[in-house]
C-alpha cells in the first residue's frame, strides 16, 4: 500500500493548485484496491479452514461433500480479485499518486511515470487474458474429452450389455 502525507497551506507541499479530480480518482482507486483486497481475502480466509479439514479425510465421499467444491465459484473470483484486478488497481493507483504528488513540482515526472506504467498495463492486461483464455480452452478440452469417454462407454454397455430379453 501507499501512504500519501498532504498538507493544505503547506509551502513545501503545493497541493493547493492539484485538481480535485486528482485527488477524489485518487481516492477512489484506493477505496477500490482495499475492498478488492478485503473480499479475496475474507473468501480465502473462510475457505481455507475447509480445504484443510478435507485434506486430513481420506474418504472421498467426505471430499465430494466438502463446501469448498460447491464454493468453486467464490474461490476462483477470489482469485481473480485478488491477482487480476487487485494488481492492476495497484498499476492505475501507481499512476495517479504519481499525478498527485508530482503535479506541481514536475509535470514531466508524472507524464514520465505513466508513459511508463502504461505499456506495463497493457502488458499485464494481455497476459491475464491470454492466461485466462488458456486455462478455459484446457478446461473445455478436458470436458469435451470426458463427454467423448462417457459417450463410449455408453456406446459399449448399448453393444455389450445385457438385454432385456435375456433377464
Amino acid at each position: 500500500m501507499v501512504e500519501v502525507q498532504l498538507q493544505k497551506g503547506d509551502p513545501s507541499e503545493k497541493i493547493d493548485d492539484v485538481p480535485e479530480g486528482l485527488f477524489i480518482s485518487f481516492s477512489v482507486v484506493t477505496t477500490i484496491l482495499v475492498a478488492v483486497h478485503l473480499f479475496a481475502l475474507m473468501i480465502s480466509t473462510c475457505i481455507l479452514p475447509n480445504i484443510e479439514a478435507v485434506s486430513n479425510v481420506h474418504n472421498i465421499t467426505a471430499v465430494n461433500e466438502s463446501p469448498h467444491e460447491h464454493m468453486r465459484v467464490f474461490i476462483e473470483v477470489a482469485w481473480c480479485f485478488s491477482t487480476g484486478l487487485g494488481i492492476f488497481l495497484f498499476l492505475v493507483e501507481i499512476a495517479v499518486l504519481m499525478w498527485v504528488k508530482f503535479y506541481q513540482f514536475s509535470t514531466w515526472a508524472a507524464i514520465i511515470s505513466t508513459g511508463i506504467l502504461v505499456p506495463v498495463l497493457i502488458l499485464f492486461v494481455a497476459f491475464a487474458v491470454h492466461f485466462y483464455r488458456t486455462l478455459v480452452v484446457h478446461k473445455y478440452e478436458r470436458s469435451a474429452q470426458g463427454l467423448i469417454e462417457l459417450e463410449n462407454m455408453a456406446t459399449q454397455l448399448k453393444d455389450n450389455g445385457p438385454r432385456v430379453e435375456d433377464v
